[in-house]
C-alpha cells in the first residue's frame, strides 16, 4: 500500500454535498486537484465531488470520502496485479471482447438513434385488431381472469343497506344512485368492463382469500363478504379460464409493443440493406 498516495489530512468546510477544501496535491497537466494516486493513476477531486450526500454531518463526511478513497485504491491496485500477471493469451482474448464490444456499442447506439429519428410509432386501433384477429392462437391465458363489479366500503358506513340494495338491481336508475354514495366507498369498480386477473382479486379482496377457486370462477349477482375493516360486494359478471383466448382489452398494450418490435426489426433489415447498397455503389465495399 506504500504506492498509493493519499493526499488530503482532513475536511476543512462544507456546502451542500461538495467538498470545499483538502490539502491536495494539483495535477500539472490538467490543473486538476488530485486527492490520491495509484502508480500513474490518479483520482481527482471531481472524482469525489458527489460522493457525500447533501446534509451529511463533517465527521461523516470524511469517513464516506476516505471509504470510498480506500476502495478505488483497492480497485485500481488489483487492476495493476492482473495486467502484470495475466497471460498473453488470456490478454489477447480479453482485448478482442474489449474491441467487440466497443463496436457492439457503437453500431447499436447508431441504429438506435436511426430508429428513434426513423420509426413509425403511430398504431391505429384497425393495426391493433388486424394483429390480434391474426395471432389469436398466440394469446392463450396461463392465468385466470374475471370481470366485476366492486364495492368496498367501511363497517361504519351509514348507508350499508341501500348501497346493498342498489348494488343487487340491474336497473340503471339503482347504477346512477349507487354512483352518487362512490364518495364514501374506500374502492369500487361500477361500469368497468376492464379484466382483473385473479390473484389481483384476492389482493382487492382478502376475504376471497378463505373461498374455493371454484366457487369465484363462475358467474355471481352477489357476493357479500365482511373482515374488521369493511364489507365488500361483488358481482362476477364473467369468467375466462387459463387457455382461453386473452380479451384484446386485456393485452392491447402488449399487441402495441409487438408491433413496434416488429417495426423496428423491419426497419434495421432496411437500414442495413441501405448501407450494403451505398457501400457498393460508392465502391467502399467490395467481394474478393
Amino acid at each position: 500500500m506504500k504506492k498509493i498516495v493519499a493526499i488530503f489530512c482532513f475536511l476543512t468546510m462544507f456546502s451542500c454535498d461538495k467538498i470545499k477544501s483538502f490539502i491536495l496535491k494539483e495535477d500539472k497537466k490538467t490543473n486538476e486537484p488530485i486527492i490520491a494516486s495509484v502508480g500513474e493513476t490518479n483520482l481527482y477531486l471531481s472524482d469525489v465531488a458527489n460522493v457525500v450526500p447533501r446534509g451529511t454531518p463533517k465527521n461523516d463526511s470524511l469517513v464516506l470520502v476516505k471509504s470510498f478513497i480506500t476502495s478505488w485504491a483497492k480497485q485500481q491496485l488489483l487492476l495493476k496485479k492482473a495486467e502484470e500477471n495475466i497471460s498473453e493469451v488470456n490478454s489477447k482474448k480479453i482485448n478482442e471482447l474489449v474491441k467487440n464490444y466497443k463496436e457492439s456499442l457503437y453500431t447499436n447506439g447508431y441504429k438506435e438513434a436511426l430508429i428513434n429519428q426513423q420509426l413509425d410509432t403511430l398504431i391505429t386501433k384497425q393495426s391493433i385488431e388486424k394483429y390480434y384477429t391474426n395471432n389469436k392462437d398466440n394469446f392463450r391465458l396461463n392465468e385466470e381472469l374475471i370481470q366485476l363489479k366492486y364495492v368496498y366500503f367501511g363497517q361504519d358506513f351509514l348507508d350499508k343497506k341501500e348501497a346493498i340494495e342498489k348494488f343487487k338491481s340491474n336497473s340503471i336508475e339503482d347504477l346512477e344512485a349507487l354512483e352518487n354514495l362512490t364518495i364514501n366507498f374506500k374502492d369500487y369498480m361500477l361500469r368497468d368492463s376492464s379484466w382483473v386477473s385473479y390473484d389481483d382479486v384476492l389482493l382487492k379482496i382478502p376475504p376471497f382469500r378463505y373461498e374455493s377457486k371454484e366457487k369465484l370462477l363462475k358467474k355471481s349477482k352477489f357476493i357479500q363478504k365482511e373482515d374488521s375493516l369493511g364489507v365488500y360486494l361483488v358481482a362476477v359478471n364473467n369468467v375466462l379460464k387459463r387457455n382461453d383466448i386473452a380479451p384484446l382489452s386485456y393485452i392491447e398494450n402488449n399487441i402495441k409493443q409487438l408491433i413496434l418490435h416488429k417495426r423496428k426489426i423491419e426497419l434495421v433489415r432496411e437500414i442495413e440493406k441501405t448501407l450494403i447498397n451505398d457501400a457498393i455503389k460508392n465502391n467502399e465495399f467490395k467481394e474478393y
